[in-house]
């Protein structure tokens, strides 16, 4: 029998008469379309780059308002058209400033920006975790609402804000109804400081490291007011518990910017990036101490895997937000990943050279798209650790900060400052200094981790390693022989 005979009579058999391995091979008369479709995509794309790099060795953008590049060149041409127009407006309106409206209308078009790019991400961040995360578990996850199950997050939505809303008896209503709008306001303002590229930013503050910290700490208190006007013990000290390790750990996150500050000599977040990008040296290597001790108080501040322990289910039900339904509980985990992808953006800014690839953002790639890139791979490492990682006890975590992170992120800071100061007076290549610098760091680094652990008691070589007896006496097939000879002992 000829292969397009056997094909029809297996379709005509129905997808329920052979397996799904089977019915995946075979061949849909859509397939061709599909095909001819990917091939026009490839070389329209083809088409497309060959001409944007045209464009861009050619020197035909440069400077020009549609250099999509640095959309900071196009608000900076649009500013002052605005204030062209600013100058032929009535003299009543002298009393506001010569330049209000070319600051009123772009911080207006920026903070709208910025709403509407959270809000969109928030939605593919629903669907990218849950793919990424059932990827590492073996499974499908979000497959049936839409393509790859892209409408899933909107699904979920829609579900959730139909959903009844139940207020506890007795809990605090305005309170109550408060802190799923509050927790939101962090996400959003964490987003002004943070530099796009080299002239693309909505906050350009010389306190911005000390902005990130101050607007960082509002969640604590939105945090407390839910656990308390809920009206629900296990609530409460969910919040508790949750507001002692924020502010546990937000003392070795801030000193480990401090050693950010005293190298780079700025709180700018974005001479920050511009020093990396003038030295070709980001900050993680350079400074291995203080990128750990951030990048894990981040995921402790973050609430997520190895530290969530605000959602600890098997000790507390599900923390702060036990009494929160419907769509007050899918802000809070909205809210969540998004917080996620910030902080990731955060890392990239202080310790990943933000915007900066050393000299590729100038000529050939976007500054915008390089940040956007580090930022989602952070994103993609609090995943990776979500997925692998089990979680850590209250107790562990709490002594590892008071214990562990904070004396070594002052003797961090101590040495940071002997070497900055060595670094401005020493007269040799920059090169040679600041490979010195690096390779010294990252190997005092690995030392004082080692060394720290093992005074602390850490000592693994005298743990007693215990045998998977779970796979044995549960799964396998030694477990499922031993089944079959008790079957069929009882004679099933």
């Amino acid at each position: 029998m000829r292969a397009p005979a056997m094909i029809g009579r297996l379709r005509a058999m129905g997808p329920a008469y052979f397996p799904t391995g089977i019915r995946d091979r075979v061949p849909r008369p859509q397939s061709r379309v599909l095909l001819i479709g990917l091939i026009v995509f490839f070389v329209l794309n083809n088409a497309f780059n060959a001409l944007l790099m045209f464009l861009v060795v050619s020197g035909r953008l440069d400077g020009k308002w549609y250099d999509f590049r640095d959309p900071g060149v196009v608000m900076g041409k649009f500013a002052g058209w605005l204030d062209d127009r600013n100058a032929e407006l009535p003299s009543g309106l002298d009393f506001l400033g010569e330049h209000w409206l070319s600051y009123l209308v772009p911080a207006v078009i920026g903070g709208f920006a910025i709403l509407s790019f959270v809000g969109l991400v928030l939605l593919l961040l629903v669907w990218l975790e849950r793919r990424l995360l059932a990827r590492i578990q073996v499974r499908r996850g979000p497959n049936r609402v839409g393509p790859y199950g892209l409408l899933q997050p909107l699904a979920d939505a829609i579900k959730l804000i139909q959903k009844e809303t139940i207020i506890p008896v007795g809990a605090d209503r305005f309170l109550y109804f408060l802190p799923p709008m509050l927790i939101f306001i962090p996400l959003l303002l964490v987003w002004g400081p943070m530099p796009w590229s080299p002239s693309m930013t909505y906050l350009n503050l010389d306190v911005g490291i000390l902005y990130i910290l101050a607007v960082s700490s509002l969640t604590t208190l939105a945090i407390f007011m839910a656990g308390w006007s809920s009206n629900n013990h296990y609530a409460l000290l969910g919040a508790m518990r949750t507001i002692a390790m924020m502010i546990s750990y937000a003392i070795p996150q801030s000193i480990a910017l401090l050693a950010v500050v005293v190298w780079v000599g700025s709180m700018n977040l974005g001479e920050i990036v511009a020093w990396q990008s003038e030295h070709h040296l980001w900050l993680a290597p350079l400074l291995p101490l203080a990128f750990f001790g951030f990048f894990f108080s981040a995921t402790a501040e973050l609430n997520r895997t190895p530290n969530d322990i605000a959602e600890a289910e098997s000790e507390i039900v599900a923390g702060f937000h036990t009494e929160y339904t419907g769509m007050k509980f899918g802000l809070y985990l909205a809210v969540e990943l998004g917080n996620a992808l910030a902080v990731g953006g955060l890392v990239a800014t202080f310790f990943l050279g933000g915007w900066s690839l050393f000299g590729l953002e100038r000529d050939w790639l976007p500054p915008y798209m390089i940040f956007g890139v580090k930022t989602l791979l952070m994103y993609f490492v609090f995943i990776w650790l979500r997925g692998t990682l089990p979680r850590f006890r209250l107790d562990q975590l709490m002594g590892f900060a008071w214990k562990y992170l904070i004396p070594l992120m002052i003797l961090n800071v101590l040495m940071i400052a002997v070497e900055a100061s060595i670094f401005a007076r020493w007269d040799v290549n920059e090169a040679i200094s600041l490979g010195l610098f690096t390779v010294t760091n990252i190997a005092v680094a690995v030392a004082l981790l080692r060394w720290w652990s093992r005074a602390l008691g850490y000592r693994p070589e005298r743990e007693t390693l215990m045998r998977p007896t779970l796979t044995t006496a549960v799964g396998g097939l030694k477990a499922a022989e031993r089944m079959r000879g008790v079957s069929a002992r009882a004679g099933l």
